[in-house]
């Protein structure tokens, strides 16, 4: 190279030192958005049912099942558990297939928070 012609690799040149800073930049991690899965009141499923799905599939305490099962015959309609959205739709999956399996018009949905 000639004196006039310059070299640009890209480093800075810092004397002596003989490093580089390489910095990288955090990425945020987004929460997923929530879901409820929410139980309709029929006039056909069991109470008892109702009760043994929020233990079972939901993994509620009896006290807690028996106070959702309670709302949802009242209501009309009751929250059994906030979930992303592929744990909801699953438990909703589960809920529904276990009622056809005993018979029961029970119904299950997602709906967002």
């Amino acid at each position: 190279m000639s004196d006039n012609e310059s070299y640009d690799d890209g480093y800075e040149d810092h004397g002596d030192q003989d490093s580089a800073v390489i910095t990288e930049k955090k990425k945020k991690v987004k929460r997923p958005n929530l879901y409820k899965v929410v139980l309709h009141n029929d006039h056909y499923t069991t109470m008892e049912f109702v009760v043994a799905v929020l233990i079972n599939i939901f993994h509620l305490e009896h006290s807690k099942a028996f106070q959702v099962m309670m709302h949802v015959h009242k209501k009309g309609v009751g929250v059994a558990g906030i979930y992303s959205y592929e744990i909801a739709e699953t438990k909703a999956h589960r809920v529904m297939n276990l009622a056809r399996e005993q018979k029961f018009p029970l119904r299950c949905s997602v709906e967002p928070e």
